[in-house]
């Protein structure tokens, strides 16, 4: 995952803050887990909303681990077969390859209840949905400044003439598939499974007007912000902290894509029971409305728009409150993990290269 910019490090020296003070550690806490997560603001406002409150619930310690890329690194540990990490934040899907590689603990939802209520798509035998993200349309407002003429649709995007500029893809397949066939006419609903073919035809009208394939979403949010291009997906969080900037930019979640990280806890975790407990307090509903107070992402759990916990104005502004997920298709990432969206990851190399 590359939507955080920030390292863990950097984030804590800006605030003034040290690893040891962010974690509630506690030298005679008889029980603790190692949490792994992706560093930078993210890790900094889920310490602040999240791991603080249940480690002080369940009377534990939470000690923290950062890294940018942790899926190569949780299979390393579990083949030495004495891993130290326990539970890992990551990108949904190398949560599932991993339950399917034999690196994750199977989850028993009898002990983790606030999961157990949550919807059964958040969720698999080796996962929780922990956060919520999404692919938008963004755009500029000097370009677009006219709401009612503004680009709404991925249709909008393709269509080069009646909305002429410059424009940027994500160079990654993951939900740049997806928008390419919501523009061909597939309704968010239908997605699934994705008519790869379909999809590649249409990324091939678009192709020669894509000024930039982006790589990060430092890059996305820069390259709108500078003017180099006029409409780009993007991260949410990240086109948010620019109008909170002031830039002239814009968003709209209609037609965006639903993403997730979720919670996973390794094979062999060398503190697996007290792992268990803490999945259970990460998902629940207040911890989980803490969260967008600090950062601009939303909760896993629905039930956190029901805690009264996040304004209203607030809730508007979140890619999974229920009327901003209703307008968006959710990413199956039990697709993006079959043969079929392998192959489909395969392809993108080349459609990429050429």
């Amino acid at each position: 995952m590359t939507k955080r910019s920030l390292t863990f490090a950097t984030a804590c020296a800006t605030a003034g803050l040290s690893l040891a003070l962010l974690s509630p550690l506690t030298a005679h806490a008889a029980e603790q887990i190692m949490f792994v997560s992706q560093g930078g603001a993210y890790q900094k406002a889920q310490t602040i909303a999240i791991l603080d409150p249940a480690a002080k619930k369940l009377g534990i310690t939470i000690n923290q681990d950062s890294v940018p890329d942790a899926w190569p690194i949780m299979r390393s540990q579990v083949a030495t077969g004495k891993p130290t990490w326990d539970v890992v934040d990551v990108a949904t899907n190398f949560c599932l390859r991993g339950g399917e590689q034999g690196i994750l603990e199977k989850l028993d939802f009898s002990k983790i209840p606030n999961a157990a209520a949550m919807p059964a798509e958040y969720r698999s035998d080796y996962s929780i949905a922990y956060e919520f993200y999404s692919s938008v349309l963004g755009y500029s407002l000097k370009k677009f400044p006219d709401a009612a003429t503004a680009p709404k649709t991925w249709a909008d995007f393709w269509d080069v003439k009646k909305f002429p500029g410059r424009r940027a893809l994500r160079n990654n397949p993951l939900a740049t598939l997806e928008a390419a066939l919501m523009a061909d006419g597939v309704p968010a609903d239908k997605l699934y499974p994705l008519d790869v073919d379909r999809a590649f035809k249409k990324l091939e009208e678009i192709k020669p007007h894509i000024t930039v394939w982006w790589t990060s979403g430092a890059q996305s949010a820069q390259l709108l912000n500078d003017g180099e291009v006029d409409m780009v997906m993007a991260w949410n969080g990240r086109i948010s902290a620019l109008t909170k900037e002031g830039a002239k930019v814009a968003y709209t979640y209609n037609q965006g894509i639903l993403q997730s990280t979720s919670l996973c806890v390794l094979k062999g975790a060398p503190n697996l029971s007290t792992a268990i407990k803490f999945l259970n307090e990460a998902v629940d509903p207040i911890h989980q409305a803490n969260l967008p107070l600090h950062i601009d992402y939303g909760p896993a759990n629905p039930k956190a728009y029901d805690t009264g916990v996040i304004p209203a104005a607030r809730v508007g502004e979140l890619p999974s409150a229920p009327n901003n997920a209703k307008v968006q298709a959710l990413m199956s990432y039990a697709w993006w993990t079959s043969a079929a969206g392998e192959a489909a990851e395969k392809r993108w190399l080349s459609f990429s290269q050429k």
